[in-house]
């Protein structure tokens, strides 16, 4: 209601609104007293006179809803205009897709994912790493060397708003979107989800599993919840669980690291690295399943999966920026 009385214009229809109703309601009050006061008071100008009251206070109720109904009205088209910030920022979204998919996609794809002529820029960590500041640079200049012309002739709005949707394929404003506490998140990972004991963070926790410090940049929040929950989906074959049984008789559970056509190299769950001729295998098999645990959607609560992927995104997050600040100080003690 604050926003419908901020309107002077409203305010001043109302009043005259109301000045009008109040003459209408006294003429009329003055009518029915002066019929009153005339003749002697027969059945007949009783029933008049009890006419004239019930006609007064219904033209006053009356007058007094429409008045609200006026006022109500009014009221929700002041209260939610919409906003120009928000309409230039979709503007300014929808600007940058349709110039990257009608200049960059040629040879990126459109979903940035890389090309026959050009290189991943949406997933991969060499482009996820790059600041604003390099990758607008990158834009306006071009790389000659690699093949990649200058795109400073489309102005300096137009290239932003090409990195600020190219920052998008990159999963770029996750954070805000996800509901999770980050530091209970870290409890998690580190205690009750066990995720330490392969992964690492930050130089903390285990090498048998890929280190998950930059990892929330490269993926969306989907991916991340379905990697954590169904890790099985669209594994890759050097993901897969390998079992191996020498002619001695030896058994080895692991991921193969390395392979070729005489011989594998195999991590066991132990951590240790097994240099195997496979002349000498009895057994080995690939099952199409990780080593990673595929009960974390009933073990771990929605909460606590959304404190989990709040988590990984918060430290990719912080990671980037660290290494963006590191970055800019080496820059300017180049130029001292």
């Amino acid at each position: 209601m604050n926003g419908i009385f901020r309107n002077p214009n409203v305010i001043l229809t109302c009043c005259n609104f109301t000045r009008s109703a109040t003459k209408l309601g006294c003429a009329a009050a003055g009518q029915m007293f002066t019929m009153q006061s005339h003749t002697e008071t027969t059945i007949n100008s009783a029933f008049r006179l009890i006419s004239s009251r019930s006609f007064f206070c219904e033209a006053i109720a009356t007058l007094l809803f429409a008045a609200f109904a006026l006022v109500t009205q009014a009221g929700p088209q002041q209260a939610n205009p919409p906003t120009r910030k928000n309409q230039a920022k979709h503007s300014d979204a929808e600007e940058g897709r349709k110039t990257f998919e009608s200049v960059c996609a040629t040879c990126h794809g459109l979903d940035g994912k890389g090309g026959e002529r050009g290189p991943n820029v949406a997933t991969r960590a060499e482009a996820q790493r790059l600041s604003d500041e390099e990758t607008l640079r990158i834009l306006r200049v071009g790389i000659p060397a690699a093949g990649m012309p200058a795109f400073g002739a489309l102005g300096l709005p137009k290239i932003k708003a090409v990195m600020d949707y190219l920052r998008v394929l990159q999963g770029g404003s996750k954070a805000a979107s996800i509901r999770g506490d980050p530091q209970n998140g870290k409890f998690l990972f580190f205690g009750k989800a066990g995720c330490a004991k392969c992964h690492m963070i930050n130089g903390e926790g285990g090498f048998l599993g890929a280190d998950l410090s930059s990892y929330g940049s490269n993926v969306s929040i989907e991916d991340i919840r379905t990697a954590i929950t169904d890790p099985n989906k669209d594994l890759e074959p050097m993901e897969r669980t390998v079992l191996v049984t020498t002619r001695e008789g030896q058994q080895f559970t692991g991921i193969a690291r390395n392979e070729d056509n005489f011989s594998l190299q195999l991590q066991s769950l132990d951590g240790t690295f097994h240099l195997l001729a496979k002349a000498d295998l009895k057994h080995l098999e690939y099952q199409p399943k990780s080593l990673m645990p595929s009960d974390y959607g009933s073990v771990l609560s929605a909460g606590e999966l959304d404190d989990l992927v709040s988590f990984l995104l918060h430290t990719a997050q912080t990671a980037k920026q660290t290494q963006a600040s590191g970055k800019k100080s080496k820059r300017e003690d180049e130029d001292d």
